[in-house]
């Protein structure tokens, strides 16, 4: 196959349908305890809690269909897992290939490096849209069940394009880290060490003050906004979308002014 980005995805095939699987299966399973916990002691329990503590977790409406799944479900479960396949794949794109010697072999062949980034970059983003496609359809076959028909359709949409959006985000930073240093290793750890400050900052900056880290946060954008209530948040998506750009930017520089690691 000689396309990059068919043979990226058909290569990472069986990993990206488990993670498509799994991410629904989780996130729908979690939807279904809905009338369970809005009908149940866990409200109550959740109201002993400190103001602070309830902002910080999104528990401050858990009777609420938005305010449940924009708590556990999308709040915490399903990003959790997608961002992990977008790091993974972001990490596997350049800087694993290298390790393995298999770049070598590909770029000996007439294949720009520009053309890799934005084809692996291109893998990368057909995943996540995959994924979040699969949550979707996964909400909406629960939503009559689990009495979540105060969300619509669109507003899950809205939630849904917002993860793949996160998703691609930490997988092209992952893929820039990597296209500048060629090592598995510094993607995987800078990467993850990002999305756990980025997400620390969103949970706890007002409660310490410093409600401007929020806004240096992805998270920020991709749930601040409420999707779930609100649907479409232009303005949200067109930050997630220009920082993407900007670090596939920085990776395409790098990879084209470094030497393969040997």
């Amino acid at each position: 196959m000689s396309d990059i980005m068919s043979k990226t995805l058909w290569d990472g095939r069986r990993g990206l349908g488990g993670f498509a699987v799994g991410t629904a299966a989780v996130g729908a399973m979690y939807a279904g305890f809905y009338p369970q916990v809005a009908g149940g002691a866990m409200g109550q329990a959740v109201q002993g809690f400190s103001p602070g503590l309830r902002e910080a977790l999104r528990m401050d409406d858990l009777a609420s269909a938005a305010g449940y799944l924009g708590s556990s479900v999308f709040g915490i479960i399903v990003p959790l897992i997608a961002v992990s396949y977008g790091i993974s794949a972001g990490t596997r794109a350049i800087a694993g290939d290298e390790e393995l010697g298999y770049l070598d072999l590909l770029l000996a062949h007439p294949v720009s490096r520009t053309r890799l980034v934005l084809h692996r970059f291109a893998a990368l983003a057909a995943g996540a849209a995959l994924i979040a496609a699969v949550v979707w359809l996964a909400m909406l076959a629960v939503r009559p069940g689990a009495q979540l028909g105060s969300i619509s359709p669109t507003q899950f949409a809205a939630q849904c394009v917002a993860l793949a959006l996160l998703t691609v985000l930490f997988g092209t930073i992952a893929l820039a880290i990597g296209a500048l240093t060629g090592r598995r290793a510094a993607a995987l750890a800078g990467t993850a060490a990002v999305a756990v400050l980025s997400y620390a900052a969103q949970t706890i900056a007002g409660q310490i003050g410093a409600d401007a880290l929020q806004y240096l946060s992805p998270f920020h954008y991709y749930l601040a906004g409420e999707p779930l209530r609100h649907g479409f948040q232009w303005p949200d998506l067109g930050i997630l979308t220009g920082a993407t750009a900007l670090f596939l930017g920085l990776a395409v520089a790098a990879f084209n002014r470094r030497d393969l690691n040997s």
